[in-house]
C-alpha cells in the first residue's frame, strides 16, 4: 500500500476539465480575467483591516424563556429612554406653532406691539429649527440604536439555526428559514424604527393638542371632541379589521413566494434539463399574483380610510369655525385663540390616521414575533446533555450496541444492531438502497440519537460527551458534496482554520487533484456556490480532501466514490489506503470496488446485519453478498 504524494493525478480521466470545456466555450467562470484581477488588488489594497469577530455562543445554554418584544428591548431600557426623552422634547417644540401665532395675534397685532411680535416670530422660528434638529438627533439615535436590535436578533436567530439538528432541516423549507432571517426580522425592526417610535411621536402629540385645546375652552374642546372622535373611532376600528386579515394574507403569501423562489434556485439545474422553465415560470407568476392581489386588497382598504378621515376633519373644522366664530363674535375667545384652536384641530387628526396607519406595522411585527417565538423556543431533537463532558483524544474503537433507530418512531430503519469495530480497521457497509446503510453513518455523527441501543467510541457513549469535541475527532464525505462559495483554500481548511498551505497541499496530493487545483490557480482560486464551475467528481474530490485536512481518528464516507468516473475511483481507492492506515473507517458503499478493499464487510437488508466478514469470507458463504459480487460481476465491475 505505497503512495507517492509528490504523483499527482488527473481526475479527469483523459478528457478536459469542466473549467477547460468552459473557457473553450467562452462561457464564464473559467478564470479570472486578467485586468479584473488586477482592479480586485487595488481595492484590497485601500481595504481597512477587519478584526475577527468574537463570537460567544453555546451549544447547550440560550435564552430559553418566551420571546417577547419587551424582554428583547428590555437590555436597552435606558437607550429607549433616552429616545423617548427625545421624542418629548420634539414633539413639545413642535406643538409651540398655535401658541405663538396666538400670541403674535392677541398680543402683538390686536395689541399693536411690534416687539412682541417680532418675539413671537423669531421665537416660531426658533422652535421649528429646535424641532428640526431634535427630530434629526432622534431619528438617527433611533436608527442606530434600531440597527444594534436588528443585528443582535439575526445572530440570535442564526445561532439558534445553528443548534438545531439535522431532522429540523428535514422537516423545514428552506425558504420558509430564509422568511424568518429576513422578511420576519425585517418586520420587527420596521417595528421598533417606525412603530414603536413613531407611535410614542403620535401619542405625545395627540395629548399635548388634547391638553392644548382644553386650555384654550374646555367647551369648544368637548364640542370638537365629540364631532370628531366618534366618526374617526368607528372607521378606524374599521380599517383595523380589514387591514389586519389583508396583512396575514400578505405574509403567507410571500412566505409561499421566497420558499418557491428558493427551491427553484436551488433546482435550476433539474429544471432546465426537463425543460420546465416556462411551467415554473407560470407557477411563480401565480404565486406573485396572489400577493399582489392581497397587497392591492390591503391598498383599496387605505384608500377608503384615508379620503374618510380626510372628510371627518374637514367637517369638523367647518363646526368649529361655525361655532366659534359666534364664541368669538360675543366676546368668548379671542380671534388669536380662535386660531390657535384650528391650527391645533389641523394637527389633531394627523396622529389619529398615523397611529392607524402604524397598526399594520404593529401587526407585521405582531406576526414576525410570533413566527420567531416559535423558532427560538424550538429544542434541538438531538441536546447535548448537560453534564456532557469534553471526549478525550480518540484510539478509535465505534461499538453499536443494541441500536434501534426509525427516522418515524412507528417505522424503524435498524433494527437490534450490534457491531464492534477495532480500532485501525476499515468496515464497509453494503446493501440495498433504504436498507439503513447511510442511517449508522448519521448516527455516528450524532446528527441522530437511537431510540434504543447505544453508540460508544473508546467505551464513551455518544450522548454523554460533548457534540463538538466529537465531531472535531470525525470526518466525514458524503454523497452529496457541498462547497461554499470562496477559495479552494477556505474550503480545505473549514474544519482547520489554522491548516498550514503544505498541509492542503499534502490533503490534495493525496486524493490525487493537486494538478487540477493548480490549474485553478491555486489555493486562492475562486470556488463557486455549491461548487457550480467544478464537476461532480471534483467537487467530491475535494470534499475528500477537507476531510483529510481535519486529521480525524475516524473518517465516515458515505458512498463517498459513486459520483467519481471508474479513473478517478481507481486512483482515489489507491489514495485511501495511505489515507486509511492507522485510521478507523467506516465506509457506506455503493459500488462493491470500495467495499471489498476494507477488512470487514456487513452487509445491511432490513435493517439487520445479516452477513459480516471479510470480502473473500463473505463470496465462499454463497449468501446475499456472494449474490451482489456475482451480479456486479456480471455487469462488468469486477477489474
Amino acid at each position: 500500500m505505497m503512495f507517492a504524494l509528490g504523483g499527482g493525478f488527473s481526475p479527469r480521466g483523459g478528457g478536459p476539465t469542466s473549467l477547460e470545456a468552459n473557457a473553450a466555450a467562452g462561457l464564464p467562470h473559467a478564470e479570472v480575467p486578467g485586468d479584473l484581477r488586477e482592479k480586485v488588488v487595488k481595492v484590497l489594497e485601500h481595504e481597512p483591516e477587519h478584526a475577527y469577530p468574537q463570537v460567544h455562543w453555546r451549544r447547550d445554554k440560550w435564552d430559553r424563556r418566551p420571546f417577547t418584544l419587551l424582554r428583547f428591548l428590555w437590555p436597552h431600557r435606558f437607550r429607549l429612554a433616552a429616545a423617548i426623552a427625545l421624542v418629548l422634547i420634539e414633539t413639545i417644540a413642535l406643538q409651540m406653532g398655535p401658541v405663538l401665532t396666538q400670541i403674535g395675534i392677541d398680543d402683538g397685532v390686536r395689541a399693536d406691539r411690534r416687539d412682541v411680535l417680532v418675539t413671537a416670530a423669531l421665537v416660531y422660528v426658533a422652535t421649528v429649527v429646535l424641532s428640526g434638529v431634535l427630530s434629526n438627533a432622534r431619528v438617527s439615535y433611533t436608527g442606530r440604536l434600531g440597527e444594534h436590535l436588528n443585528d443582535s436578533l439575526r445572530i440570535r436567530v442564526f445561532g439558534h439555526m445553528q443548534r438545531q439538528s439535522i431532522a429540523y432541516y428535514n422537516e423545514q423549507k428552506a425558504g420558509v428559514l430564509i422568511t424568518r432571517m429576513t422578511s420576519d426580522i425585517e418586520a420587527l425592526a420596521v417595528l421598533f424604527q417606525e412603530g414603536i417610535v413613531n407611535l410614542l411621536v403620535q401619542v405625545f402629540t395627540l395629548l399635548v393638542i388634547t391638553a392644548a385645546l382644553f386650555f384654550y375652552d374646555p367647551l369648544l374642546a368637548v364640542i370638537t371632541l365629540a364631532v370628531a372622535v366618534p366618526p374617526t373611532l368607528i372607521t378606524s376600528l374599521w380599517f383595523r379589521d380589514v387591514s389586519a386579515r389583508s396583512y396575514l394574507v400578505v405574509r403567507e403569501r410571500i412566505a409561499a413566494l421566497l420558499s418557491n423562489l428558493s427551491e427553484s434556485l436551488a433546482g435550476i439545474r433539474v429544471i432546465a434539463a426537463h425543460n420546465r422553465r416556462s411551467t415554473n415560470m407560470a407557477m411563480h407568476s401565480d404565486l406573485v399574483g396572489e400577493h399582489r392581489d392581497a397587497a392591492v386588497a390591503a391598498a383599496k382598504a387605505n384608500s377608503i380610510y384615508a379620503p374618510a378621515t380626510e372628510f371627518v376633519g374637514i367637517c369638523t373644522q367647518a363646526a368649529l369655525l361655525g361655532v366659534g366664530g359666534a364664541m368669538v363674535v360675543n366676546g368668548r375667545i379671542s380671534i388669536g385663540e380662535m386660531t390657535a384652536f384650528l391650527l391645533f384641530l389641523t394637527s389633531f387628526f394627523a396622529p389619529i390616521q398615523t397611529l392607524v396607519q402604524l397598526y399594520n406595522s404593529y401587526q407585521q411585527g405582531g406576526a414576525a414575533i410570533v413566527k420567531l417565538r416559535e423558532l427560538l423556543g424550538t429544542e434541538p431533537s438531538v441536546a447535548q446533555a448537560p453534564d456532557a463532558y469534553r471526549l478525550p483524544p480518540i484510539e478509535g474503537e465505534i461499538e453499536l450496541r443494541n441500536v434501534t433507530f426509525g427516522y418515524a418512531d412507528e417505522r424503524p430503519v435498524l433494527h437490534n444492531v450490534s457491531l464492534r469495530i477495532a480500532p485501525g480497521e476499515t468496515v464497509a457497509f453494503v446493501g440495498e438502497t433504504g436498507a439503513g446503510k447511510s442511517t449508522v453513518a448519521q448516527l455516528l455523527m450524532r446528527f441522530y440519537d437511537p431510540q434504543e441501543g447505544s453508540l460508544l467510541i473508546d467505551g464513551h457513549d455518544l450522548r454523554s460527551v460533548e457534540i463538538a469535541s466529537l465531531r472535531s475527532q470525525l470526518g466525514v464525505v458524503p454523497q452529496e458534496p457541498f462547497l461554499f462559495a470562496g477559495v479552494v483554500r477556505d474550503n480545505l481548511a473549514f474544519a482547520q482554520r489554522d491548516a498550514s498551505d503544505l498541509t492542503l497541499w499534502a490533503a490534495l496530493q493525496a486524493v490525487g487533484i493537486d494538478d487540477l487545483v493548480e490549474r485553478l490557480g491555486g489555493l486562492d482560486a475562486v470556488v463557486h456556490e455549491r461548487g457550480a464551475s467544478l464537476s461532480a467528481g471534483e467537487r467530491q474530490l475535494l470534499a475528500l480532501a477537507r476531510a483529510l485536512v481535519a486529521r480525524p481518528r475516524v473518517l465516515i464516507l458515505d458512498e463517498a466514490t459513486s459520483n467519481l468516473d471508474l479513473v478517478s475511483e481507481s486512483r482515489v481507492e489507491v489514495a485511501l489506503d495511505v489515507v486509511l492506515e492507522s485510521r478507523t473507517a467506516v465506509i457506506i458503499a455503493h459500488r462493491l470496488a470500495t467495499a471489498r478493499r476494507a477488512d470487514r464487510i456487513a452487509v445491511v437488508h432490513d435493517g439487520e446485519i445479516v452477513e459480516l466478514g471479510s470480502h473473500d469470507e463473505l463470496v465462499a458463504l454463497d449468501g446475499r453478498y456472494a449474490e451482489m459480487y456475482a451480479t456486479w460481476v456480471a455487469h462488468g465491475g469486477a477489474r
